[in-house]
């Protein structure tokens, strides 16, 4: 039951609040989040505790500050997202503005494939619809298994919708389609600050031990693709802002697994320079470091 009203309410989200004037569509989604942010619920908690190791100076006063901010960040990318289908393609292209944007499109010039990797920084999927309408550049992705499979299948179709191609987390034939799509100069995006998979790279991030994705670095070294980190980020304008990092290049010598922490390392650090840069963008309301998981289950939320 729990599972289908969950399907229903993200189905009412997709439908309803896109037909809703974007000024009325703001407001609610400040309204729930803070509605929920006050009720102090595990995610909310969750979220304060990982704003505790991003800003390890922060008074109480001030993480909580930080956590309101981050729940209405949080709630500005579902209302975005759920009206994505319905903007225009000037709307989408006056949406986003990012920096050094040249690595990327002289990567995709070059022919040969590109990994752009991003954290869960403010709206990933409004960057990725600007990538394929703005710079009419098609991507293929990775969508974490969800349930019920529903919603899970709702997630696939907005996103096949806004012009990604989605492949399953799970199944083990993604790594092999996204090398594919890589050796043939196309452009792989995939959100890689958290492991789902308890086989990731041992990461140094904000100080602490954490895991996350190796599979960038992977493909990067398998296929000679390029492998970009990106951050986002909000500001008090309604365009979103963003930055492509400079590369990061495959270590000369060691493992293929080696190579991949190495290069999974420079990925966490371009992610926590955006991170810190802008704490309440990060909507991160699931453990991360090694030091909160329950080694039985590996990443939960």
């Amino acid at each position: 039951m729990g599972e289908r009203l969950t399907d229903a309410l993200y189905g009412l989200g997709w439908t309803a609040v896109k037909k809703l004037p974007e000024p009325v569509a703001a407001g609610l989604g400040r309204r729930i989040a803070d509605t929920a942010w006050k009720r102090r619920g595990k995610g909310v908690l969750r979220l304060e505790a990982n704003l505790a190791r991003v800003v390890p100076d922060a008074s109480p006063a001030r993480l909580a500050e930080l956590s309101r901010a981050g729940m209405r960040s949080y709630m500005r990318y579902w209302m975005e997202s759920f009206r994505l289908p319905a903007w225009s393609e000037s709307r989408v292209a006056e949406a986003v503005d990012v920096k050094d944007l040249h690595y990327l499109t002289e990567g995709l010039a070059a022919g040969r494939g590109v990994v752009l990797a991003l954290p869960h920084l403010a709206n990933w999927d409004l960057a990725g619809v600007w990538v394929t309408r703005a710079l009419g550049v098609p991507f293929t992705t990775v969508a974490e298994r969800l349930k019920p499979e529903t919603l899970y299948d709702r997630f696939v179709a907005y996103r096949e919708s806004l012009g990604m191609e989605v492949l399953p987390h799970t199944g083990g034939a993604a790594f092999g389609i996204l090398a594919r799509r890589l050796r043939a100069g196309g452009l792989v995006c995939l959100v890689a600050d958290r492991d789902l998979s308890s086989s990731g790279a041992e990461v140094t991030f904000f100080g602490e031990r954490a895991r996350m994705p190796a599979g960038p670095a992977m493909l990067a070294q398998h296929t000679g693709a390029l492998l970009l980190p990106a951050t986002l980020w909000y500001d008090d304008t309604p365009v979103m802002k963003g930055r492509v990092h400079p590369p990061v290049d495959v270590p000369p010598t060691g493992t293929r697994a080696e190579k991949a922490a190495v290069m999974t390392q420079v990925l966490a650090d371009a992610f926590a320079s955006g991170i810190a840069d802008h704490p309440e963008d990060w909507h991160m309301l699931q453990r991360l470091w090694l030091a909160d998981l329950d080694p039985a289950k590996g990443p939960e939320a």
